[in-house]
C-alpha cells in the first residue's frame, strides 16, 4: 500500500480511524486478527531438540557405544547403570539449558519498549508490541518509532533513518500527501518507519503497518542473528577445546598403560572414556549463562535492568563511572532559590505591566497538570512554573491572555527553548536557556551590559545554583517559516532564575564507596562550571586541587592527544554537549580504562554504545538511549550503579569459584587414575564411579556456589582487568596442586584399605574422592576468609547441596540394591570415620592456604 500517496481522509477510511484514535474494543479485535507488533525472533530450539542435543557430544556417543558393546559381551548391569547415569546427566543438562533459555526470555521481556497513543481521544501508554493498525501515535524527540506510520501532524519533526536507509543526515517530516511518483524509503517524507528514531520536534501519526509487515519486518531475516556468547563464555569454549585435546591424550595414555599392565581391555576402555566425559568441561559455558542470567534477574531487584548479558560479567571491571549530574547524582527536583530581574528601557516590551520575569517563567514551558492537580513535565520547568505560581502568577491564567501560537523546542546544541505568543501588539517571543548562550543572541543595545549581568550570574552560580535566563522580543506578525536564526536574535534579557537540584542523600556515600573500590566517579553536566564544581565538592567527587574541572568549550579546543594527557585528572565536565561524551569515552579507553557512561538523550546514544558499559535512565531516558545501552537504571540513581558494580563483582567472583571447583575436581580424578599404575596400584575407580562423582559433585554443590554472598573486601579491592586471564591470581596453580593432593589422598586411601580392608578398598577410595570434593567446595566459598568466620549458614543452598550429596553417597554405600549396581560394600563405622577423616585433608589444606594469604596481607 502506497500510504505516502494517499490523502489523510482516504487513510482514515481504510483504517477506520480518526485523529482521536480507535476504541479499545476495535484495538483488541485487530490485535487478535493481526498479531503482536513484533519482529519474529530466530527459530527457537524446541524442548525435545534441547534434550536430544545433550547426547550430541562426540565423547558421550563413544561412551554409549562402549557401554552397549560391554552389554553385548555380557556385563549388562554395568551397561544399564552407565546408560542411566548418562540419561540423568542429560536431564540435568536439559534443565540447566531450559532454565537459561527461560531466564534470557524473561530478560528480553523486561526491556520491551512503550508507545504513547490516543484512543477515543485519551492519551495512554502501552507496550509497543500491542499497537494495531489505525492507532494514533504521539511522538516526540527521543522516541523510537514503534511501527510504520503516516504523519498526521508535525512540528519541526526530524527522524534519523540511517538504520534503514543508510543516510547519515536526519530527514525532516511533513504531514502533506506527496505528489504521484516513485519514492524510495528515504524520500517518503510523510512516513515514519519502525526502529528509526526521532531526533527533534513532535507530532501525531497513524499506524499503517505492524510487526513483520513493516519495512523493518521485510528485512528481518537479514538482521536476525543468534545470541552471541559473552567474552567469558568465548574464552571458556576456546579453553575447553584445548583442554579436551589434552584430556583425550591423557585418557589414551591411561588406557594404554592399563592394557600393557594386563587390565581388561573393555573395562579400561569404559574407564578412560568415562574419565574423558567427566573431565572435559563441556557444560561450563552453559552454567556460566545460568549464573549470568540469574545474576541479571537479581540486579533487576536492585533497579538495574541488564539489556546485554556481557554487562553482568564486566560490571566488576569498571574503573571510571562517568555520570550525568541531574537526577542521577541529584534528586531531579529543582527548586528556584532566587531570581534577578533586569530593568528594561525598551518601552515596547512593557505591555506585561509588572512581573515580566515571572510571567515569562509561567509561559515558556511544556508543563501540564494532572487530574489530581500535580505538575507533569520536566523537573526544571516544574520548578520555574511552581515558583511563578507561588508568587501569584498562574500559568493557565496568563496563557489565556497570551496564547501560544508556535514554538522552537529545546535543543541540546543551542541550549535554548523558544515559545511565541499572540498579544495585542504582535507576536511575543520568549526564549529561555543558558545565560551564556543568550548573551550571543542579545540586541546590540544590551550587549554593553553583559559584564555586569555576567557578574550577577556568577554570584548565583557560586552558590551551586543552576541559572537560566529569559529574553524576549516583539515581532509584528508570526513568520511563515520559523527559523532559529531569525527568531532567536536581537533579544532583550529580562532576568534570570537561580535554582538547585540538591544531591541525593545516598549519592555521597556511593561516591565514597566508588573511591574505596578503585573506581573514579566523574560528573558530566550541561550546567554552569561553577554550579557543577559546587555540587561535585559536596559529593566528594572533587577532593583535591589536582582534580580538574573542564568546560565543553575547553574540551572542544583540545585535540584528542592533548585531551588524553589530562583526561585521567578531570573529575567534572561542565557545559558539555552530548556528542562530547563520546570523546571522553574514547580518551579514557585509550588510557586502558574501563568506562561506564550514563545518558538519557538521543545524542547520548553514540557514547552509550561505545562505552564499555552504557547506562540509560529508566525514568527520564529516551527510547533511543535505552536501545543503545547495556544497562538501564530503573530509578535513575547513581547509588544503583555502585550497587550494580558490587553485584557484578560478586557474580563474576562466584563464576570463578565455580570454574575453580569444577576444574580442581576434574584434576583430582585425572591425577588419581593417572598415578595409580606408577604406585603399582590397580585402577582405583570403575567407569560408573567416575560418572557418579561427575553427576553429584558437578551438579548441586557447583550451582550452589552461584548463591555465595559477597566477599567482605569486595568493594575495597581494585577492579579486575578484563584482559586478565581467568586462571590468573593463582587459580591455575590451585587447580593443579589441590587436584594433585586430592589424587594422592585418594591413592593413599586405596593403598591403606587394600592392606587393611581388602574387600572394601574400592568403596573407601570412591567415597574419599567424592567427599574430598565436598570439602574443597566448602573451603573455596571465600577466597581468603575462613569458613568458620563466614559461617556454614551464610549460603543455605550450599549446605543443602552438601547434605544431599552426602546422603546420596551413603545410599550408594549402605543400600543393597545400589551395592550390586555400583559394586560397593557397606563400610564399618571405623572405616567410615577413616574415610571422612581422609576426605577432610583437602579441606584443611585449602584452609591453611587461605590463612597464609591472610598473613601475607
Amino acid at each position: 500500500m502506497n500510504w505516502h500517496l494517499l490523502q489523510l481522509s482516504e487513510i482514515e477510511q481504510l483504517l477506520n480511524s480518526s485523529p482521536k484514535g480507535i476504541d479499545s474494543i476495535t484495538a483488541s479485535e485487530l490485535l487478535l486478527e493481526n498479531g503482536k507488533n513484533q519482529i519474529a525472533d530466530h527459530k527457537k530450539k524446541t524442548p525435545l531438540r534441547m534434550f536430544l542435543q545433550q547426547f550430541s557430544d562426540f565423547m558421550i556417543l563413544v561412551l554409549i557405544a562402549a557401554a552397549l558393546i560391554s552389554g553385548i559381551l555380557g556385563d549388562l548391569v554395568d551397561t544399564l547403570i552407565i546408560l542411566a547415569i548418562i540419561l540423568i546427566n542429560a536431564v540435568v543438562g536439559f534443565i540447566q539449558e531450559y532454565r537459561a533459555e527461560k531466564a534470557m526470555e524473561a530478560l528480553k521481556n523486561m526491556v520491551s519498549s512503550t508507545a504513547r497513543v490516543l484512543r477515543e481521544g485519551k492519551t495512554i501508554d502501552l507496550d509497543a508490541c500491542d499497537l494495531v493498525l489505525g492507532d494514533v501515535v504521539v511522538l516526540e524527540a527521543g522516541n523510537i518509532i514503534p511501527a510504520d506510520i503516516r504523519f498526521i501532524e508535525t512540528h519541526q519533526i526530524k527522524v534519523d533513518e540511517s538504520t534503514l536507509t543508510g543516510e547519515s543526515h536526519n530527514t525532516e517530516k511533513i504531514a502533506k500527501t506527496l505528489p504521484e511518483g516513485t519514492y524510495g524509503l528515504g524520500d517518503r517524507t510523510n512516513m515514519g518507519f519502525k526502529g528509526t528514531n526521532i531526533t527533534n520536534g513532535r507530532g501525531l501519526a497513524y499506524v499503517v503497518a505492524t510487526g513483520m509487515n513493516t519495512e523493518l519486518g521485510h528485512i528481518a531475516k537479514m538482521i536476525q542473528q543468534d545470541e552471541t556468547a559473552t567474552p567469558l563464555q568465548k574464552r571458556l569454549i576456546a579453553f575447553g577445546k584445548r583442554l579436551s585435546i589434552v584430556i583425550l591424550l591423557i585418557c589414551a595414555l591411561i588406557f594404554t598403560i592399563g592394557w600393557l599392565r594386563g587390565e581388561a581391555i573393555l573395562a579400561m576402555l569404559l574407564t578412560s572414556i568415562s574419565l574423558a566425559v567427566a573431565a572435559i568441561p563441556e557444560a561450563m559455558p552453559a552454567l556460566v549463562t545460568i549464573a549470568l542470567a540469574f545474576g541479571a534477574k537479581r540486579l533487576v531487584k536492585n533497579n538495574a535492568l541488564i539489556r546485554k548479558l556481557p554487562a553482568v560479567e564486566t560490571l566488576g571491571s569498571v574503573t571510571y563511572i562517568c555520570s550525568d549530574k541531574t537526577g542521577t547524582l541529584t534528586r531531579n527536583k529543582m527548586t528556584v532559590q532566587e531570581t534577578d530581574e533586569i530593568q528594561n528601557t525598551n518601552d515596547y516590551l512593557s505591555f506585561f505591566q509588572e512581573n515580566t520575569l515571572l510571567k515569562a517563567m509561567a509561559l515558556n514551558n511544556d508543563i501540564s497538570i494532572t487530574k489530581d492537580k500535580k505538575w507533569l513535565g520536566d523537573s526544571t520547568e516544574i520548578a520555574l512554573v511552581q515558583y511563578a505560581f507561588d508568587n501569584n502568577i498562574n500559568k493557565y491564567t496568563v496563557e489565556k491572555i497570551f496564547p501560544r501560537v508556535a514554538e522552537l523546542p529545546f535543543d541540546s546544541n543551542r541550549k535554548c527553548m523558544t515559545t511565541l505568543h499572540q498579544t495585542e501588539k504582535g507576536i511575543l517571543v520568549i526564549t529561555k536557556g543558558a545565560v551564556d548562550e543568550l548573551f550571543k543572541k542579545l540586541d546590540k543595545n544590551q550587549k554593553a551590559l553583559i559584564p555586569e549581568i555576567e557578574f550577577r550570574v556568577n554570584k548565583m552560580s557560586e552558590k551551586g545554583y543552576r541559572v537560566l535566563g529569559y529574553a524576549i522580543k516583539l515581532l509584528p506578525s508570526l513568520p511563515e517559516k520559523l527559523s532559529i536564526e531569525s527568531v532567536e536574535s536581537s533579544l532583550t534579557l529580562i532576568g534570570f532564575a537561580g535554582m538547585i537540584d540538591p544531591p541525593r542523600e545516598e549519592a555521597k556515600q556511593a561516591v565514597a564507596e566508588c573511591k574505596q573500590a578503585g573506581i573514579i566517579p566523574v560528573m558530566i553536566t550541561g550546567d554552569h562550571q561553577l554550579t557543577a564544581k559546587a555540587i561535585a565538592i559536596q559529593l566528594g567527587i572533587i577532593a583535591s586541587e589536582e582534580d580538574l574541572v573542564l568546560s565543553g568549550t575547553e574540551l572542544s579546543a583540545l585535540t584528542q592527544p592533548q585531551f588524553e594527557v589530562i583526561v585521567e585528572k578531570v573529575r567534572v565536565y561542565a557545559r558539555v554537549n552530548p556528542e562530547q561524551k563520546l570523546k571522553i569515552v574514547k580518551a579514557l579507553q585509550d588510557k586502558n580504562q574501563f568506562v561506564a557512561m550514563t545518558g538519557d538523550g538521543v545524542n547520548d546514544a553514540p557514547a552509550l554504545k561505545n562505552a564499555d558499559i552504557g547506562i540509560a535512565m529508566g525514568i527520564n531516558g529516551t527510547e533511543v538511549s535505552k536501545e543503545a545501552a547495556h544497562m538501564i537504571l530503573l530509578d535513575d540513581n547513581f547509588a544503583t550503579i555502585v550497587k550494580a558494580v558490587k553485584h557484578g563483582r560478586r557474580i563474576f567472583d562466584n563464576i570463578l569459584k565455580f570454574i575453580k571447583y569444577t576444574m580442581t575436581s576434574n584434576s583430582g580424578e585425572i591425577w588419581a587414575i593417572f598415578l595409580a599404575p606408577f604406585f603399582g596400584l590397580p585402577i582405583p575407580l570403575l567407569a560408573i564411579h567416575i560418572l557418579w562423582i561427575n553427576l553429584v559433585t558437578d551438579g548441586l554443590p557447583g550451582l550452589a556456589l552461584v548463591s555465595e554472598p559477597s566477599e567482605s573486601n569486595i568493594m575495597s579491592r581494585p577492579p579486575r582487568s578484563t584482559k586478565e586471564n581467568i586462571f590468573a591470581g593463582g587459580m591455575a596453580l590451585h587447580i593443579l596442586w589441590v587436584g594433585f593432593l586430592m589424587g594422592v589422598v585418594t591413592l593413599a586411601m586405596q593403598a591403606w584399605s587394600m592392606h587393611y580392608s581388602q574387600n572394601h578398598w574400592q568403596t573407601m577410595t570412591f567415597t574419599v574422592l567424592c567427599l574430598s570434593q565436598m570439602g574443597h567446595v566448602l573451603a573455596i566459598r571465600s577466597e581468603q576468609e575462613s569458613i568458620f568466620k563466614i559461617g556454614l549458614l551464610s549460603n543455605k543452598p550450599m549446605l543443602g547441596a552438601l547434605l544431599l550429596t552426602v546422603i546420596l553417597q551413603m545410599m550408594i554405600i549402605y543400600t543393597p540394591l545400589f551395592n550390586s549396581l555400583f559394586k560397593t560394600q557397606p563400610l564399618t563405622i571405623m572405616e567410615l570415620v577413616i574415610t571422612f577423616a581422609a576426605s577432610s585433608v583437602v579441606f584443611c589444606a585449602v584452609e591453611i592456604e587461605k590463612s597464609f594469604k591472610r598473613m601475607r596481607k
